[in-house]
């Protein structure tokens, strides 16, 4: 099956090339104009939202963040399109829940390859897996297993996972983790990343004294070395602290990050 994207964009200029790219790639393309985007996403759960920054009466970001806080719509990915390649934009629409934010400068060719990116960069298919897979993440159904034990987890611990999973082997520090994973959730600090930590080798670790998935890296963070699996078509990096184009961004609400200084080591 094809997958749909959901197209919300005001100007005839870039929407009407755009669609025409992502449907030569394969991709089934629909407007959104009837409805409320938000309802029409509930309705037709598309696979990706390509969603304009700026819209008539609304604000494409607080749109994003309404998409972000709906759960049948976690699996959902967002693609901003900017009109400037603002740094300061780019940073304000992953804070929102974005999974890319892309200028609507790109040439045909780059626009489709940011967005298979978004939707396919990280994947590996159970099939296509050269080495054993240790963690199968099932974005629709909400499902973790571990070598082939299914494993209940809370949402939340679901997103830690398969945000960890995107970066494996690479160290995320406990602010990244927040502002990825926990968004604008209030009242949270770095000892809630810890927490969750916790609960998660309780779950997934053969053993918890000696983790063999979630690394600890003293000081700094934290790194899943796990061989991590989608199910075809739903795998995608969900990185709102790091882009293709940008790398780390180093960006956080500096508010909320003086609110969340940690002081003791990981």
């Amino acid at each position: 099956m094809k997958e749909l994207i959901l197209l919300v964009e005001v100007e005839t200029g870039t929407r009407r090339p755009t669609r025409h790219s992502l449907e030569q790639a394969g991709y089934v393309v629909r407007e959104s104009t009837d409805v409320p985007v938000l309802e029409d996403a509930l309705r037709s759960r598309p696979s990706l939202l390509l969603l304009a920054a700026a819209l008539p009466g609304q604000s494409g970001l607080d749109l994003c963040r309404s998409i972000r806080r709906e759960p049948l719509l976690s699996g959902t990915r967002i693609v901003l399109l900017l009109d400037s390649d603002s740094e300061v934009e780019r940073m304000a629409g992953r804070k929102a829940g974005a999974d890319d934010c892309i200028t609507t400068a790109l040439s045909p060719s780059e626009l489709v390859r940011r967005i298979q990116t978004v939707l396919h960069g990280h994947e590996h298919t159970l099939a296509a897996s050269l080495e054993p897979t240790d963690i199968v993440i099932d974005r629709a159904a909400m499902k973790l297993s571990i070598r082939g034990n299914e494993v209940t987890t809370t949402s939340l611990e679901f997103r830690l996972v398969d945000y960890l999973a995107q970066h494996r082997g690479r160290v995320c520090s406990r602010d990244v983790l927040l502002d990825a994973v926990w968004g604008e959730t209030e009242f949270v600090m770095p000892r809630s990343v810890d927490a969750c930590i916790r609960r998660l080798r309780d779950k997934i670790e053969p053993n918890r004294s000696s983790p063999t998935y979630l690394k600890t890296v003293r000081g700094i963070g934290y790194r899943l070395d796990a061989n991590p699996a989608w199910p075809t078509s739903r795998a995608s990096c969900t990185c709102r602290a790091c882009s293709p184009s940008t790398g780390s961004s180093g960006f956080f609400d500096h508010d909320k990050t003086k609110a969340r200084k940690a002081t003791a080591e990981v």
